[in-house]
């Protein structure tokens, strides 16, 4: 069966890979993982996968297309996952096969070792798994997925290391790119973080139990309280007799975690960097409203990414905030397979607008991003529609000129309308009054670096702004792919 996507009108929006959560010392820990995985289900709506691990029935697992609410809800499937430690994963497919996805790429990953199995979920891009995986095979290894997650397996197996964790280490360092990963042995709940940080990873504690999780915003779904971050190229290790034990198996670099993270990626109820992501986005729309003023009647978010930052900007611009623009809570997996002509309807099938509201209003519409463009002119004339005298963009990200290759699922470069458009070309294509976006300086004074964006030493990785990657793209290259030149 094909998976159906969660909103297959809208592809025009930056969708993050996948969610990582795991727990150790819970009775019943495929239901906490369960509970995790759903409040990450914003990071990955494609499919989901919970192992576990009970000393009478060993490894278990489950993987199914569609929402955790959909599947592991059921006492059929989670009567299967027994045991008091358990990792669990949500996916949208990046590296790997996408559209017809098989059921063998979704994650956790299980490999059967000398010294016992361990399962591993994994969150992010391996920029080289290509020359990775060609070595491999090369060598006798056989794949079962088309999941570049699945050579750290491979490569685990083929380690020397004595005990499991000692062969994760060896594994990781022969891998290039952005991740984060929680993996589990028998006894042992493990958690790793890239050298710099790009994906995010927290710490948490419920009682004798501990949880590995993306964000925070699962830790509080479960009750457990965050401790804190996993360091950029940190390796914690938990287990029952020994509690967290942390070491650092990479040189140590400076932190670049992912900008965007905070614009988009992360739930605005969570902590990012000691920061609320609410507050960065509402002082996001602070910054725009300061950068690029208009006269204006009302200022309305695109929902619901656009919303934190259109809060913001309505009080620092003193212009009144209004729901302008609905959006059908109910639109989702179940929708009827839709037809050319449904198709045709575009975003109408998310997103109505509040006509009484809009007529003869001076409309600035705030949202994150644009990426090809296209449903912001949509988005666009469906406000004109409704009788708006004006409309303006005001968008809570620089323009989004650069693909990612870290885990996010980007449009190739000659698809991205700020690579090959100017502000005002991307001004008159879209049909809007004005277009602007916040400046990079702007983006990193709301993320709350008070001097903005150190030109010689970024704080984040911006490579989708900028063009400046902190790990080479590998493949990409080897692919044709041309770097921006350093500056």
């Amino acid at each position: 069966m094909r998976p159906f996507l969660a909103h297959p009108f809208d592809d025009d929006k930056l969708h993050e890979e996948c969610g990582v959560f795991g727990v150790i010392g819970m009775a019943d820990a495929s239901s906490f993982v369960a509970l995790g995985l759903h409040a990450l289900q914003h990071r990955g709506q494609e499919a989901g996968g919970i192992v576990t691990y009970d000393p009478e029935a060993g490894f278990c697992s489950a993987r199914r297309f569609g929402y955790v609410r959909d599947n592991f809800t059921k006492a059929d499937v989670m009567g299967t996952l027994p045991g008091t430690i358990g990792i669990g994963h949500v996916r949208y497919s990046t590296a790997g096969s996408k559209g017809a996805t098989a059921i063998r790429d979704v994650q956790p990953f299980f490999g059967e070792f000398s010294m016992g199995g361990s399962a591993i979920a994994h969150n992010g891009n391996i920029t080289n798994a290509t020359a990775l995986r060609k070595e491999l095979i090369e060598r006798g290894s056989i794949f079962q997925s088309s999941s570049d997650s699945e050579c750290i397996i491979h490569l685990m197996a083929r380690s020397m290391g004595r005990n499991i964790p000692d062969r994760m280490e060896e594994a990781l360092r022969k891998v290039e790119g952005a991740f984060s990963i929680v993996a589990m042995t028998r006894t042992k709940l493990m958690g790793v973080r890239d050298a710099l940080g790009v994906r995010p990873l927290v710490l948490g504690k419920l009682g004798d139990g501990w949880a590995l999780s993306s964000e925070t915003c699962a830790l509080d779904i479960i009750g457990a309280e965050f401790i804190r971050e996993i360091e950029p190229g940190e390796m914690v290790v938990i287990s029952a007799e020994k509690g967290v034990q942390s070491h650092f198996p990479f040189r140590r670099l400076k932190s670049r975690g992912c900008i965007f993270e905070h614009v988009y990626f992360s739930r605005p109820d969570s902590i990012l960097g000691g920061r609320s992501v609410y507050e960065t986005r509402h002082q996001i729309g602070v910054e725009l409203a300061k950068e690029s003023p208009v006269d204006a009647d009302l200022v309305c978010p695109v929902p619901d990414s656009g919303t934190p930052a259109a809060i913001g900007f309505s009080q620092q611009s003193g212009i009144p905030y209004a729901m302008g623009i609905i959006r059908n809570q109910y639109m989702g997996r179940t929708f009827i397979e839709p037809t050319e002509q449904i198709r045709n309807m575009g975003v109408r099938l998310k997103l109505n607008v509040n006509r009484a509201l809009i007529k003869g209003k001076r409309v600035v519409l705030v949202d994150d991003s644009v990426v090809r463009g296209t449903t912001s002119r949509k988005i666009k004339d469906m406000i004109l529609d409704a009788g708006a005298a004006e409309v303006h963009f005001r968008i809570a990200s620089p323009p989004t000129s650069w693909p990612c290759f870290y885990g996010v699922d980007t449009p190739e470069r000659s698809k991205l309308l700020a690579a090959n458009m100017s502000e005002e070309e991307m001004r008159e294509w879209i049909g809007v009054d004005s277009l602007k976006f916040v400046s990079l300086d702007g983006l990193y004074r709301a993320a709350g670096e008070v001097e903005g964006r150190n030109s010689k030493s970024p704080q984040y990785c911006d490579a989708c702004f900028t063009g400046a990657y902190p790990v080479t793209p590998s493949d990409m290259i080897e692919k044709g792919f041309e770097m921006k030149a350093a500056e």
